[in-house]
């Protein structure tokens, strides 16, 4: 069954507005794979905050060029989905690592951060970065850290006057042996 020119259209900007608001994508080639199997994928990158398309080539080649993307030579051949990161690029990355690394029939061909191409090693050191919240609460962690360490600095000498006041205060009080 053809489809219009009007869907065509359609179709392209959707891939385009896709590609615009995705912070990550990784071009896959899925032969062999059950509907089963693309539905289970489907999941996994939707709960990865994103999602898993099949694309038609030459709609995928002009959504590319609609949306100012480089395109390396014959990434858009064969079979091809693409799974668009909206959340956390890292956890799509892994997601989609995990499951090829499961699955004979889904094979990575390429991936973009942002707009920029990444390679299969790029995507797998991805893949291999923890999710957002852990990284962010490293981050918090490391710039805590030292305002922590100035903060005890800074009230040592006022607990060890204190320390000492006290000390003082109970010799005082003790009542004198005679």
């Amino acid at each position: 069954m053809a489809i219009s020119k009007e869907q065509k259209a359609a179709l392209v900007e959707q891939y385009a507005e896709w590609m615009e608001r995705s912070k990550a994508m990784i071009l896959t080639e899925y032969v062999g794979l059950s509907m089963k199997e693309i539905d289970k994928l489907r999941q996994k990158t939707r709960e990865a905050g994103g999602e898993f398309h099949v694309i038609k080539n030459t709609l995928g080649t002009l959504a590319f060029e609609k949306s100012d993307i480089p395109l390396p030579e014959g990434k858009l051949e064969g079979s091809t989905a693409i799974a668009f990161a909206f959340d956390d690029p890292a956890l799509m990355a892994k997601s989609i690592s995990d499951f090829s690394r499961d699955s004979d029939s889904l094979k990575i061909k390429a991936g973009y951060l942002e707009k920029d191409p990444l390679d299969l090693q790029e995507i797998k050191a991805l893949a291999d970065l923890p999710p957002m919240p852990v990284i962010q609460a490293q981050l918090l962690s490391a710039l805590l850290g030292p305002a922590n360490q100035l903060a005890r600095i800074l009230v040592e000498p006022a607990r060890q006057i204190s320390a000492v006041l006290n000390a003082y205060a109970e010799k005082e009080n003790t009542p004198a042996e005679a």
